[in-house]
């Protein structure tokens, strides 16, 4: 292993971690959000859109986001619709990963016994109210365990962005390798980049499902 050759590559590196982090945690911002409104659409029983997202969330849980980002990247500029491949690598991510937020959150949502519910109208809340200061904070709650597993989950998926010509941590591998042949060091360089952007985000994780739990177990 030439160490002149990692030191050399990790400028490249570091650009490419920059650009993968921030497409990824885009995506996961928008992945929340999506399934944050899925899980409250389902959990509220809103009609017509329910049945709307039960169709988003099997289709996207049930394709790989390399085929999603094909769809996006090369089949919609064939009708008129021209994304570029920042973009696409974020809308991807977040609907894949709004499916699978949706289903953790809904979970969450559906883990409130109802008698909490039934407290808050007996002090007079609305159902509004209610849903806002009492159940969905304690669902995101007990969410947690949930959204972080789909955080690292997602960051991980980034790794197919090379597909669409983005020159993330994958894609700048790959064309190191092609093109000086430096496998063993661009690949460690690639394993040590990706633990950089990925174990914090499970160290912190972890953190903060050991004190929701202490929190409302008090263990």
């Amino acid at each position: 292993m030439d160490i002149d050759v990692i030191i050399s590559y990790l400028p490249l590196y570091k650009e490419a971690l920059l650009l993968t982090a921030g497409i990824g945690w885009q995506g996961i911002a928008l992945a929340f959000l999506l399934g944050l409104l899925c899980a409250v659409i389902t959990h509220l029983r809103v009609p017509v859109l329910r049945g709307f997202v039960a169709v988003y969330v099997e289709l996207f849980r049930n394709t790989p986001l390399l085929v999603q980002l094909f769809f996006l990247y090369f089949a919609l500029p064939k009708i008129g619709i021209h994304i570029s491949p920042t973009v696409c690598g974020t809308m991807g991510l977040g609907l894949l990963g709004g499916a699978y937020m949706a289903e953790a959150l809904r979970s969450g949502l559906e883990a409130i016994p109802a008698i909490q519910s039934e407290s808050a109208q007996s002090l007079g809340m609305t159902g509004m109210q209610t849903f806002r200061h009492i159940i969905l904070p304690e669902a995101l709650s007990s969410s947690v365990p949930g959204i972080v597993a789909n955080v690292v989950f997602l960051l991980k998926e980034t790794s197919v962005f090379s597909t669409i010509s983005l020159m993330d941590l994958m894609f700048t591998a790959k064309d190191l390798i092609g093109m000086y042949a430096k496998t063993i060091e661009c690949l460690t360089l690639l394993v040590v980049f990706y633990l950089i952007m990925l174990l914090p985000v499970s160290v912190l994780g972890s953190l903060v499902e050991r004190r929701v739990r202490h929190a409302e177990f008090g263990d």
